[in-house]
């Protein structure tokens, strides 16, 4: 199935707002990326989406991306250096495990959003909102 087929309209404004949400309790920035296909190995198509869309140039390197091929059922999370130096890769491996188990039983909706919530409460913690802290990555979920 394709990523519209998968995530409906209703699907992907729930995500913007999981996000507009987490990102008012921290400084860090989260981003969700879905494409059909990929044809890289997820992880090093995440990185490389990363820094194609800006993620390594947050102030305090806090970025967060999620990708997800959807027709390729294969995903990947990752954090900056920033957020990574504080939660190391077992934090990541949490989310990971979670998210696939949720889309094993078909809930891609729900996996994707408990992933945002997860990775929002860690970045709350580390990376507090300041009292000048601006967006500074759109909130949209990006189609590839």
């Amino acid at each position: 199935m394709k990523y519209h087929q998968i995530f409906k309209p209703s699907d992907l404004e729930a995500v913007r707002d999981q996000i507009k949400g987490a990102e008012q309790l921290t400084s860090g920035e989260i981003r969700v990326y879905l494409e059909d296909h990929s044809v890289d190995d997820p992880l090093d198509r995440a990185a490389y989406l990363f820094e194609k869309l800006g993620m390594s140039k947050t102030e305090l390197r806090n970025g967060v991306l999620i990708y997800i091929a959807c027709v390729d059922r294969r995903f990947c999370i990752i954090g900056d250096a920033g957020i990574h130096a504080l939660v190391g890769e077992d934090f990541w491996q949490e989310i990971s495990t979670n998210m696939r188990d949720s889309f094993a039983q078909g809930l891609m909706r729900e996996g994707l959003l408990n992933a945002i919530i997860a990775a929002g409460q860690a970045l709350s913690i580390h990376f507090p909102r300041s009292g000048n802290d601006r967006n500074e990555l759109s909130n949209e979920v990006i189609l590839g």
